[in-house]
């Protein structure tokens, strides 16, 4: 409470002093040292990747365990997190981790590739010191690790689309050992729940079945919410849903909200296998994975949305504009909501220093990806142009001749703006790193300039020790401009490659007005629905919201340009109500009228 008083005091000092008050924000993806894999490292895959986090508030600090990530990350804001390297061989390989912080005593840890393992405990995992019980648990890929609050123990798996997820108590007293008490919980039920069906979009031509994974377990006035995800970490729709129970071994009732979890649009999409953490402060965070990609369908990165349960019990985390910068954790009032800052970069024109190759690739309905290789466009200056830097795919990618300090990249936003963050998302090309290699480094410069000419330095990085593949980089204070520069000086790869520059902040002009001709079609099959929407003049695109009441709009879904829409993920016997806002660099139009949609 006291941290909270002084955060509203400074606040109001700097108000009081006529400055702006730039508060720490963060964006999703998270700007995390994100891993090398190992595996698909037989077929020259490089990539990094961060999945199925794990998240533990432990002593007023955090730790983050990730898939595959050859050890952890410790952080003191859930903002800035560095990585630590165990001491034990046991995370070396730890797929679908899960901690459990017991009573600010002990952390447990469980997790294994291969299906089995031990639990591991500590009281200072920021030493890097583990303990393993001397009892081995079976079957716990993709665990829950939850202890409830007289000491009773639960394990909760299950990776399949076939089997259900399942509980097994353990005697944490006694080496972890299993009671004997085992029982089937939950599983997919695609004829009546939309967002469940496998494939992008959730559609697939011949694949119906959606994977049920990724359970996680939260405890909330006396009611157990255990979530799990669906139907494929590789998809749009990857998200996690909930089931409501009185007990850890249930009976469990579908949540009628779901998906809880939910980011099927935007630049990152994805908002699956995770799990909710809840710090000290009683504020509730929820950490998912989100679908790259690109080199391959495991390449994935990690997001956090703010978690909340409203007068119903109903457990919801809004993703929207949840791409976009958002507060941070430490805001005394609007943590985790989107700051208002815009797209200031979007669909701007792009010029690079040299092209060894500009792709183009997209996830079809059938799990494939198409690639396209663009060809090389030079404008009437002769400079080389290459639009796949700003136009909101992290798919597509563009890659320099080099990785020296003559490459760079130039964007010339649309229109001027105050900027107040920029994102810089690189992409793996043919890196040739396949495991957790320390001290990898980003170095570059960049600038600013209202007319192309004269440039002012912003973001100074040339001699940094920091590795940031999703950098992002918040301005003490926002800087007018229209042109924005990187300038390069070193990657860890051979060549410069990068999927995107976002520059966020607010237009000089008018946002758009709002949207006209909102209409929802309800199909014959229930769970899919076809939206279509008047175009508005100056829109950069568009945002649905919509949920099971009037004040519970608690999913959105962001797309850019198109005025209409095929949603697959409703559920068959729900009655659902929507809404629609437009947006540009300026700003957010008014939502329209709720449409209620039997």
């Amino acid at each position: 409470m006291k941290c909270k008083l002084t955060l509203l005091l400074l606040f109001a000092l700097s108000q009081l002093q006529g400055q702006d008050p730039l508060p720490q924000t963060y964006i999703n993806p998270l700007d995390i040292d994100y891993t090398y894999m190992v595996y698909n490292s037989a077929n020259n895959l490089s990539y990094r990747s961060g999945a199925d986090p794990a998240v533990i508030e432990f002593r007023d600090e955090y730790y983050l365990f990730v898939t595959r990530s050859f050890g952890y990350w410790h952080s003191t804001d859930l903002v800035n997190w560095s990585f630590i390297k165990p001491e034990q061989w046991f995370f070396e390989g730890s797929n679908a981790p899960t901690a459990f912080n017991y009573k600010d005593s002990l952390v447990y840890f469980a997790g294994d590739p291969a299906g089995y393992g031990s639990i591991l405990y500590t009281d200072d995992p920021k030493s890097g010191k583990w303990t393993p019980t001397p009892s081995i648990t079976n079957n716990i890929q993709d665990s829950e690790l939850f202890i409830d609050d007289d000491g009773k123990t639960y394990l909760y798996w299950g990776s399949s689309n076939v089997h259900p997820i399942r509980v097994k108590m353990l005697d944490k007293g006694n080496r972890m050992l299993e009671t004997g008490v085992k029982k089937d919980l939950i599983n997919l039920d695609e004829e009546l729940h939309g967002w469940e069906r496998f494939g992008e979009n959730n559609f697939h031509p011949t694949l119906k079945e959606g994977y049920m994974e990724g359970a996680s377990m939260t405890k909330h006035n006396g009611k157990y919410y255990l979530q799990y995800a669906a139907p494929g970490t590789q998809f749009n729709v990857y998200g996690d849903g909930v089931y409501v129970g009185e007990s850890p071994l249930g009976p469990f009732t579908y949540m009628k909200n779901n998906p809880m979890s939910f980011k099927p649009g935007g630049f990152s999409n994805g908002a699956g296998h995770g799990m909710t953490m809840r710090q000290s402060n009683g504020q509730y965070w929820h950490f998912a994975t989100m679908a790259l990609a690109s080199n391959s369908q495991w390449e994935r990165r990690l997001s956090m949305f703010p978690t909340y349960f409203d007068k119903d019990g109903l457990m919801y985390s809004p993703t929207h504009y949840g791409d976009y910068p958002r507060f941070a954790p430490s805001h005394p009032t609007k943590a985790g909501e989107h700051t208002g800052w815009m797209l200031l970069s979007y669909d701007g024109e792009v010029t690079v220093s040299s092209s060894l190759m500009q792709i183009r690739k997209s996830t079809t309905n059938d799990d494939e990806v198409e690639v396209e290789e663009l060809p090389i466009v030079k404008n009437e200056s002769g400079e080389i142009t290459a639009q796949v830097l700003t136009d909101e795919n992290p798919k597509s990618y563009w890659v320099a001749e080099e990785n020296n300090e003559e490459q760079w990249v130039k964007i010339e936003m649309k229109s001027p703006g105050k900027i107040y963050a920029i994102q810089l998302n690189y992409h793996d090309h043919e890196t040739e790193i396949y495991t957790r290699i320390e001290g990898l480094r980003h170095r570059f410069l960049l600038e600013s300039s209202m007319d192309g000419e004269n440039w002012k330095t912003i973001v100074d990085r040339k001699d940094s020790h920091k590795d940031s593949p999703n950098a992002y980089l918040a301005l003490s204070q926002p800087i007018e401009a229209k042109f924005v520069r990187y300038s390069n000086v070193e990657v860890p790869s051979p060549n410069l490659a990068l999927s995107e520059i976002r520059v966020f902040g607010l237009g000089l002009s008018e946002k758009p007005k709002e949207v006209r001709g909102f209409e929802v079609d309800r199909q014959e099959d229930r769970r899919d629905a076809e939206l279509s929407w008047s175009e508005v003049e100056g829109a950069q695109g568009y945002n649905i919201r919509w949920g099971i009441a009037p004040d519970k709009l608690y999913h959105s879904w962001l797309i850019y340009k198109d005025s209409k829409l095929l949603m697959r993920n409703l559920d068959r016997d729900t009655e659902y109500y929507f809404s629609i806002e437009a947006f540009n660099e300026n700003g957010i139009s008014g939502r329209s009228e709720v449409l209620r949609v039997k």
